[in-house]
């Protein structure tokens, strides 16, 4: 249709224009009188047109496949922002349908920011900043402008998957004593006061906002400044406090109120824990996102916030009882000197894919395409999950222990070789000494299908003596976003443990992200030996946090179109929920909402191998005897933990419906977070 028929066909089609023509001003004679007139008329409805996008883009994104669409964050009644108690697994999770861009978030207010953000045209980072904004509101208990990121970014025009790395860093004054003694040169000073965590010595130089920043100046399309508006509305005007958060203040009661801010902000006057549905303002984080809003990131790093966060990191006594609280040693030229970077992912070839996750001094990259380069091995095809419906269905003996055994495995050789590689190289000097074939085959070969290995061995792959480092992470929260150009974000952001290191400043959390390093810098068996993994100025510690991409692999064995994205929290068991997921699509056939429902299991490199009990499949009655998944993994040798695990899993597959290309998303029912896009029902 040619555009003079387009717009003819828009006159006869229109009401307005059916209104003017009656009113005599839809053509015929008439002079300038006529002609008048049909300029006002057009101005009228150009002006009218405006007013209706302009309301329509106020609706923001909707969700509801029945009836009237509801508005996220309206309070309207199907509101899926509406605060609900803290579920371990809400049942009936759909597949959600886009034509062109998703967002899928932990929490349903950040999601309808990236989503406004995408709707007005904006690029995958450009919602990315604005779902880190509103999750630092809405779940200060996880992650925050206080605390640090990975990102994985797909560029759709130039095919390049890039890492971004807004890890923490220790300050320049920080030793490898730095977390075991109150005073880092002597032992004899005791233990960092009240805790490690809860000193200032857990809190390293925050590094979220910088890896935006400069993903923004790489992929940012809308202007800088207008990325924050619903966060500052939300703060503003106050936002209802959900299940995870009001179990969060209630279970840190003692720890917050050992901080003056924090006690003011979660606390009522008496002294009671702010509950669920309760209103909450945070102008002083509004003020935060102002600021970041209209002076850019480097006033996150230098000036009043940064001086501020220097100082609630040295402070020595707590709000309630003037008790001690070791001091860190965090100061301005720390801050000022953060540098966020970016780094090649860590890629390699499963089946017909091709999988990129987070470099170093993440773990979770190397792992996730370790235990899958160990799996391939297996036909894995063999042991998809039984009576599969919207939840995931009934996972296999032999496919729960053949991922448990592989990520053992991984396990071993993260907890032994991988670390901050700016200061400690990867064997070989780069990931494809942990991710060759032969050597994945021969770690494959490791594996029984008779009897657990329980524990495993790390590879012999080092010439330089390191230590073994089994210290997880906790906490954290994950997004994954597609644009209309089709590019990518998934993006893991954390504060590390529920509430990071108790710390309040400026109206966000600190976080106690240090408390991932080794806090004995020397191995346990062998103290001549140190770990990688230890404190060091300047230094990053080693992650567990696996954004993670799919791409089909070509013909040649390059890397093809985008297939899938996902990614978890969960500290140290991201890896298993991200195995999980991506096993559970590409080898079980999975949608994206039922390999995200799907029972969480695997195994870190213990005899424990985790089975999610939260999940309606598994029956842990009877210490778990009624459950033929848990009794088969015990016959072989497994420790079954089924106690609730707490994913937070969001994935992203593009497919094909009807022969057009489209998006399909899933969200974790174990969290509250939901999926939306330029939804369709298929």
């Amino acid at each position: 249709m040619t555009n003079k028929i387009r717009a003819r066909a828009w006159w006869v089609l229109s009401p307005l224009a059916l209104a003017l023509t009656v009113a005599g001003c839809g053509g015929g004679g008439g002079g300038q009188n006529n002609d008048a007139a049909l300029v006002a008329a057009i101005v009228a409805i150009n002006a009218a047109n405006d007013a209706a996008a302009a309301a329509e883009a106020a609706k923001g994104c909707l969700i509801g496949d029945s009836g009237t669409p509801v508005v996220v964050g309206s309070g309207d009644p199907g509101d899926p922002a509406a605060p609900e108690p803290a579920s371990g697994y809400v049942l009936g999770h759909k597949l959600v349908y886009a034509k062109n861009y998703m967002v899928v978030a932990n929490h349903p207010l950040a999601t309808r920011a990236g989503c406004d953000v995408l709707k007005a045209g904006g690029s995958a980072v450009d919602a990315a900043v604005a779902v880190q904004a509103v999750l630092g509101l809405v779940e200060p208990q996880s992650s925050g402008l206080g605390g640090g990121a990975f990102m994985l970014h797909y560029d759709a025009a130039t095919k390049k998957v890039q890492a971004y790395d807004g890890r923490e860093m220790a300050p320049a004054a920080a030793t490898e004593n730095y977390l075991r003694y109150a005073v880092q040169t002597d032992s004899a000073s005791g233990l960092p006061k009240p805790s490690a965590r809860a000193s200032g010595r857990s809190i390293g130089t925050p590094g979220a906002v910088r890896m935006l920043d400069i993903a923004y100046k790489d992929h940012g399309k809308l202007p800088w400044k207008d990325l924050f508006g619903y966060g500052i509305t939300l703060a503003s005007d106050g936002f209802s406090i959900g299940g995870r958060m009001a179990a969060a203040i209630a279970s840190s009661e003692a720890s917050l109120k050992r901080d003056a801010e924090a006690t003011a902000y979660f606390f009522n006057a008496d002294g009671t824990p702010k509950a669920l549905g309760t209103k909450l303002k945070n102008p002083a984080y509004a003020k935060t996102l102002t600021t970041l809003a209209t002076e850019g990131a480097n006033a996150f790093y230098t000036g009043p916030i940064a001086q501020a966060i220097v100082d609630k990191v040295g402070i020595t006594t707590t709000a309630s009882d003037s008790s001690a609280i070791t001091p860190g040693v965090t100061t301005m030229a720390d801050m000022a000197n953060y540098v966020a970077k970016r780094r090649d992912p860590v890629c390699g070839t499963y089946r017909d894919y091709y999988v990129c996750s987070m470099s170093p001094p993440s773990s979770g990259g190397i792992a996730v395409v370790q235990a899958l380069g160990i799996l391939e091995t297996f036909n894995m095809s063999l042991y998809k999950p039984t009576a599969i419906d919207i939840e995931g269905g009934k996972p296999t003996v032999m496919g729960v222990h053949l991922v448990s055994e592989a990520e053992r495995l991984a396990y071993a050789d993260r907890d032994k070789y991988v670390a901050d590689t700016d200061f400690i190289p990867l064997p070989g000097g780069s990931p494809d000494t942990m991710l060759n074939k032969p050597y994945l085959q021969q770690r494959a070969s490791l594996i029984s299908l008779s009897k657990s290995m329980g524990t495993a061995t790390a590879g012999n792959l080092g010439s330089v003596p390191l230590g073994i480092d089994k210290t997880e992470e906790h906490g954290t929260t994950h997004f994954t976003v597609v644009d209309k150009e089709g590019n990518v974000v998934t993006m893991t952001t954390t504060v590390e443990s529920t509430l990071g290191s108790f710390h309040m400043t400026q109206g966000f959390m600190l976080n106690n992200q240090l408390t991932d390093f080794a806090a004995n810098p020397n191995d346990t068996v062998d103290p001549s030996i140190k770990v990688a993994n230890r404190v060091a100025p300047g230094k990053r510690p080693r992650s567990t946090m696996a954004p993670t991409m799919v791409f089909r692999k070509n013909g040649d064995g390059s890397m093809g179109e985008f297939v899938m994205g996902t990614g978890s929290p969960g500290g140290g068991t991201i890896i298993q929920y991200v195995v999980k997921t991506v096993v559970g699509a590409l080898d079980w056939g999975l949608d994206a909402q039922q390999a995200t429902s799907l029972v969480d299991f695997g195994a870190t490199n213990s005899p424990n191998t985790n089975v999610g009990g939260e999940h309606p499949a598994i029956d842990t009655s009877n210490t778990g005897n009624n459950d033929p998944l848990i009794t088969g993994l015990r016959a072989l040798g497994h420790t079954v933990n089924f106690g609730p695990q707490s994913s937070g899993i969001s994935t992203i597959i593009r497919t094909t419906v009807g022969g057009k290309s489209v998006l399909t998303g899933g969200a974790d029912p174990r969290r509250e977070g939901i999926v939306l896009g330029d939804t369709f029902t298929p």
